[in-house]
Formats: C-alpha cells, sequence, structure tokens
C-alpha cells in the first residue's frame, strides 16, 4: 500500500520526464515526498504446496519544516531523522485457504529504517532488501521469507518519457518502473516448518510528491503475468462515487521486454462479484473482467483466496492478495497474478 504524508514544500515533485540511470535507480529517492520497493509473487514448495507473498518497504519524507521546527525547538538528537519507514509482509497458503501478515514502522533515527541513496539497500527493522542479486528478507514469529530474485527482462518503465501520470494536477505523477518477471528462489519458514521454495515474482519501484488529486480515493492495481510470456500493469483511480479517473492507464510489457503504454480507452475492467471484511467492513471488488481488445485479452481474474485484506495498525488497511487468470470464453488457465485495492476502508493520501 502507498503511504502517507502530508504536503510539503522544498520536497522534488515528479512534473519532468526522468531519464532512469540503473542500477543507481534501484536506490533510494530522498527529496521526494514518497517511495516504495514492492514485491509480490507466487511460490511452490518441493511437497507442491502453493503460496502467494507480498513484501513491501515504504519510505515517507517528514515534511522539512517541521523537522527544522523541531530542531529549533528540541536540538540535537540521535533519535532524530527526517525518514519515516514502514514494511509489509503477508503469505497466502493456498491448499490450506489462510492469509497471514504482520508489519513494521520505524523511524531513520539510529539506522532503525534506512534506505541507500545510488544503491539497493532498504531495512526497516531487521527487515531487508539488498541487490544485486536481489536478496529479500522479513520474518514475524514463525513465520519467514529469505528470497533471492533474478530478473528475467530488463526494467518496464512505465507512462511516458519516464513520466506516470495519476491525474489532471501538475504533481499528480510519479517516476515508476517494475520488473515484471523475476526468477525467484529461496526459503519459506511457514508455522516453523522450512520449505524450499522457487516460483515467479513481480518488482515495483515508485517516488514521487503529492501525487493524487483531492478527489481520488484509492485505486485498483493489477500486475498479471501470462502464461504467453506476456504481463500486463493496470493502475486505476477511483473516486468517490467510483468512477474512474480519466488519467489511469497500464502497460502491456512484450514478451522482449517492450513496454507499450495503454490509455484508459484502451483496457476494461469490470468487477464482476464483491467480498465484505468482518474486520473492517468495507466491500471490495472481489472478481474481475478485464480487456485489452488491442492485445486479443479477455481474462477472468480471480482471488485465490476471498480474505487477503491487511488490517493494519500503522496506515490504511487495505486488500492485496494473489488471483488466479483465466481466459473469458474458454476458462482456460492464462496466467497468474496480484491485486492491490485501497481506498476503500479510508481514503489514501499520497
Amino acid at each position: 500500500m502507498k503511504l502517507l504524508l502530508a504536503a510539503a514544500a522544498a520536497l522534488s515533485i515528479a512534473t519532468a520526464p526522468y531519464q532512469f540511470h540503473f542500477p543507481a535507480d534501484h536506490g533510494s529517492h530522498p527529496s521526494y515526498q514518497t517511495e516504495w520497493w514492492y514485491f509480490t509473487g507466487h511460490l511452490k514448495a518441493a511437497d507442491g504446496r502453493k503460496f502467494g507473498y507480498e513484501v513491501t518497504f515504504f519510505r515517507a519524507r517528514v515534511r522539512p519544516q517541521d523537522v527544522a521546527r523541531a530542531q529549533r525547538v528540541f536540538g540535537g538528537s540521535r533519535w532524530r531523522g527526517d525518514q519515516v519507514y514502514a514494511a509489509h509482509f503477508a503469505l497466502t497458503d493456498r491448499q490450506g485457504g489462510k492469509f497471514f501478515h504482520a508489519e513494521r514502522l520505524a523511524r531513520s533515527a539510529l539506522g532503525l529504517g534506512a534506505s541507500a541513496v545510488g544503491r539497493l539497500a532498504v531495512n526497516v527493522d531487521t527487515w531487508s532488501l539488498k541487490g544485486f542479486p536481489m536478496t529479500l528478507h522479513a520474518d514475524d514469529g514463525d513465520m519467514r521469507l529469505d528470497l533471492t530474485q533474478k530478473p528475467l527482462k530488463p526494467p518496464a518503465i512505465h507512462g511516458h518519457d519516464g513520466l506516470f501520470r495519476k491525474g489532471a494536477c501538475a504533481s499528480c505523477a510519479s517516476h515508476y518502473y517494475s520488473y515484471s518477471r523475476l526468477q525467484t528462489q529461496g526459503v519459506l519458514t511457514y508455522a516453523g516448518k522450512s520449505l524450499r521454495v522457487n516460483g515467479t515474482s513481480w518488482m515495483d519501484h515508485e517516488f514521487g510528491t503529492n501525487q493524487l488529486l483531492p478527489e481520488e480515493t484509492g485505486w485498483d492495481w493489477m500486475s498479471l503475468q501470462l502464461d504467453d510470456g506476456r504481463e500486463l500493469m493496470l493502475y486505476l483511480f477511483r473516486r468517490p462515487d467510483n468512477t474512474i479517473e480519466p488519467q489511469s492507464s497500464g502497460s502491456l510489457i512484450e514478451r522482449d521486454g517492450r513496454v507499450r503504454p495503454l490509455s484508459l480507452s484502451e483496457l476494461s475492467v469490470n468487477a464482476t462479484s464483491h467480498w465484505r471484511s468482518a474486520a473492517t467492513h468495507a466491500s471490495y471488488p472481489a472478481s474481475w473482467r478485464v480487456r485489452v481488445p488491442s492485445a486479443s485479452l479477455d481474462l477472468e481474474v480471480t482471488p485465490v483466496l476471498a480474505n487477503q485484506e491487511l488490517v493494519l495498525r500503522s496506515s490504511p488497511s487495505y486488500w492485496e492478495g494473489a488471483v488466479d487468470v483465466r481466459d473469458a470464453a474458454s476458462s482456460r488457465p492464462r496466467g497468474q497474478g496480484y491485486v492491490e485495492l485501497t481506498g476503500y476502508v479510508e481514503r489514501v493520501i499520497l
């Protein structure tokens, strides 16, 4: 889920074309208000059990004027920093029909939360993301995940000229790329039992400032990995009446890694059922018909479990879950993916 703090002066804003430079741009961009490194994927254990997972690291910059005010009033302190970090860890046990999630929150003081500039190194408490190759670690109680990620395609740059628009305002944009297909292997410790796993993952990295219009409440996001070697990313921003912001868009990543931007007019996403949370009482879409006629795609997207809601203390709760992808006409399998639904419990401020 993509984070939180209020508007601020003296922050970088995604308003102009941006040229990504890798590996440096895998690192942190602390002059922007919010940033996240987002992993979702599908794992298979040696015994045949299947799991979905999410591990996400968020960085949010404290408003510069607030930092300056605290410095004047309280003076210097090793406990003071201008960045706040959060992380989320979730597992979906397909066969067991269970969903687990945990969260961490840390300040940049004393290295409790940190993200390096110019290289990939992020930590929130003991949870970490490092590269290259990318290594990912998260743990909570008798649940633990240690994965290595190898990109099978180059980074997919979304939007146009490195600028991904989210609304009509000047700052309603981000710089956003994905690794849309990662070869994944490692160890999942589930309910205290260590399982050797392998599978396929998706990674998002996005940063910007004041990215949403006041009338935008949240978004529906999909990352679909198709069996024919293509990937589809859709990012739909919602208004209070559940209509879609016209700047919403997506990307089709071809087999060779080329990225084809998709405008809202080139796609349709229609919810075909809903699920109500007993924890938050929010009503979420629970299955979808997704069409991209120019790519000959007419798909049914269905969650592997209805309840994949992260009920959180540190930020608005949201639904993020593993989904199956089938052909709408024949119902034959077409792939797998993840869906994120935000703003259904409370409005997201970004």
